[in-house]
């Protein structure tokens, strides 16, 4: 097979810049560049049955610098992977194809992460490779033991998260992780060094990376270092040193091949310097053949793990652990504690009856894996099982993540692409936008991760407006597929844990405070939660308010309400844990639940997005400056969070109703 590798990796190369072309969009000097290097990695190393996509123990390749979708989508399509037909590489980049501007996991078999913000790929890499290596730990070679690769370039490694993800992945030793960097020493402005002098090697060396590098299209040499890399005992960086646009007449090694289409008499003249005699799309049978037999050996090494799986001791615990269901005893479990925190009446912060609820779901949820970026004293994520996860021990369910929200976020995603895990990780409200690109990629890949945010208002108090936040709720709620609960006690707590983990294709953002609450609801007959608001406190009689609350808020408007009774004001209060599931109810159940009279809504965050529940009579009681350093009473009052306050409002919006 050897002495066709040329061949094997023109295919790869003319049939992304056919894609290209015929789409009149696209990045053709990465494929160009690093199709030798794919060749090798693909057909001599990666360990996948195109047949099975989705083999547990396969090895995860991710195209971080994803603008050369069609490098990937060509491999795919010269492996025999189903999604990665021939038609479908026609229709590149166009409305309905699988074959995106950018890979995107769940619309093709064999993608298995969505690349596009440089540096999410390589740090979401990371955590894949984490992924295995705790599930190794676990449960042994056997069932456990893969390889995850990264094609990265300049741009993955330029990108800040980069340095998160590469420090946090030499700390813990991920041996299993190989990078291999498109070193083309070309941007899209240019040379690269126009904007960097980092010495590349030395920077992962610091790191504690074993470093290799190679002539990029030098097949020898390639597949010598990837043989190196194997043995390693630390994650591998291989320096690619690769031409972008290779064999392009005019725009071989310059940033015009970057991300345009060659044109057709640069593709003509592409075709005369490699020697490549076929129409666009046509790959020869023999160069076809020897493609999709290089693959044979992949279904035999998952053929046989499925008989060692078959008989395994620990299979039915692997099962549980990759499937990752909530049982009816969990959610038994959960109501227990909401039937014990309405005996004690006990109040507390939502970061505390967080810390509860989470201690009981990790003791009983294998896949549930939290985690805090050096927040875990404030955050009250290390529960009482607490295992932390280290270089010498993988056998553990919390990872230490550091002062590295950026890539907490991205790891989180790459444990949950693996598959095998339900994480959740941890940092104040305020810090949420540095983990935002992470969150962003979690809900449009469809995953169900956790985000636990503490210290979620003004509440905070004394730190100030840098830790007192404001548009973060606004900004999060506008996230598609996210849901963003803020609970009012210890009860919804619960509730919205059971939510959470039910939601198998949503991303949760739970917010908690950092003070103190009382617990509120009376009765656990139902998840009222589920609904996204429901009525907490209502009236006798005809409404002449409804106060609409979330979170710290439920209980002040609970007290308001006390207080604007004995001036004969009947309010109810509803409470609105989750806005995203609210507005998925029906017309009917909204408006039964808001009412017909004036709405006071009720938020210590950003005005952003209420006003479609206030309608034309009501107001909103909200924050849309920043804060200041005092004692979080003394702020909350400032801005007008006090009963006092709330019944000014209600009587003028009585008063403006009246007339």
């Amino acid at each position: 097979m050897k002495e066709h590798l040329s061949q094997m990796a023109d295919a790869v190369r003319f049939l992304s810049v056919d894609m290209i072309e015929k789409a009149k969009s696209g990045h053709p000097g990465m494929p160009l560049g690093m199709a030798d290097i794919a060749t090798i990695l693909w057909t001599q190393f990666l360990n996948i049955d195109p047949s099975t996509p989705n083999w547990i123990n396969r090895d995860r390749f991710i195209l971080s610098n994803g603008h050369g979708s069609a490098l990937l989508y060509s491999l795919l399509h010269l492996a025999g992977f189903k999604d990665a037909s021939l038609e479908e590489l026609k229709q590149f980049r166009q409305l309905g194809s699988k074959t995106a501007g950018h890979p995107e996991k769940g619309v093709m078999s064999g993608v298995d992460f969505s690349t596009g913000p440089l540096g999410q790929g390589i740090a979401g890499a990371v955590g894949m490779a984490l992924a295995e290596r705790i599930l190794n730990a676990k449960y042994g070679d056997g069932l456990i033991n893969h390889k995850t690769y990264v094609f990265a370039g300049d741009g993955c490694l330029m990108e800040g998260i980069s340095e998160e993800a590469i420090s946090l992945a030499g700390h813990l030793k991920l041996k299993n992780l190989i990078v291999l960097w498109d070193d083309n020493q070309i941007t899209i402005d240019g040379s690269t060094d126009i904007t960097s002098s980092t010495n590349m090697k030395m920077r992962f060396e610091a790191n504690n990376w074993m470093v290799l590098s190679c002539d990029g299209h030098n097949f020898e040499e390639i597949e010598s270092v990837l043989q190196q890399a194997q043995q390693s005992e630390k994650p591998v960086l291989i320096d690619c040193k690769t031409v972008i646009g290779y064999g392009a007449p005019t725009k071989a090694g310059k940033s015009a091949s970057h991300g345009s289409p060659l044109g057709s008499d640069e593709i003509e003249g592409l075709r005369k310097s490699l020697n490549w005699e076929y129409e666009p799309f046509v790959v020869p049978e023999d160069v076809l053949k020897l493609w999709k037999d290089s693959f044979e050996k992949g279904k035999e090494k998952r053929l046989l793990w499925e008989k060692t799986y078959q008989h395994h001791p620990l299979k039915e615990q692997f099962d549980i652990q990759i499937k990752s269901y909530i049982s009816q005893e969990i959610k038994n479990l959960l109501k227990e504690y909401k039937k014990e925190q309405i005996v004690n009446k006990k109040g507390m912060a939502t970061r505390k009856s967080s810390q509860q609820v989470l201690d009981l779901l990790m003791k009983n949820i294998p896949s549930l894996i939290s985690g805090s970026a050096d927040l875990a004293g404030a955050c009250y994520t290390k529960t009482s099982t607490a295992i932390p996860i280290t270089s010498q021990n993988y056998n553990g369910n919390y990872i230490n993540y550091g002062i590295r929200e950026h890539v907490m976020g991205a790891i989180m995603n790459g444990l949950a692409v693996h598959g095998g895990f339900i994480p959740l990780g941890s940092t104040f409200l305020s810090f949420v936008d540095y983990m935002k690109p992470a969150i962003r990629l979690a809900c449009l890949m469809e995953e169900r991760e956790i985000y636990v945010l503490t210290h979620d208002s003004l509440g905070v108090g004394e730190d100030g407006p840098t830790h007192q936040p404001i548009e973060q709720l606004a900004s999060l709620r506008a996230t598609p597929n996210l849901n963003v609960f803020r609970p009012a006690d210890s009860i919804e707590m619960a509730e919205c844990y059971e939510l959470a983990l039910e939601n198998k294709k949503t991303p949760s953002a739970i917010v908690c405070s950092r003070q103190e609450l009382p617990v509120l609801r009376k009765d656990i007959k139902m998840n009222m939660s589920a609904r996204g608001a429901y009525v907490i406190s209502d009236t006798i009689g005809e409404r002449d308010v409804t106060l609409i609350a979330t979170g710290s808020e439920v209980a002040l408007a609970v007290e308001a309400q006390q207080e604007l009774l004995k001036n004969d004001i009947h309010a109810a209060v509803v409470s609105m844990p989750c806005r995203e599931l609210f507005e998925k109810q029906s017309i009917e159940y909204q408006m039964f639940i808001l009412g017909n009279a004036p709405h006071l809504i009720i938020e210590a965050a950003s005005s952003f997005g209420w006003d479609r529940f206030i309608g034309e009579t009501g107001a909103i009681l909200s924050v849309d400056t920043f804060g200041c350093s005092a004692p979080g009473k003394v702020v909350l009052e400032k801005y007008g969070f006090s009963v006092s306050n709330i019944e000014n409002i209600v009587s003028e919006l009585i008063s403006l109703k009246e007339e």
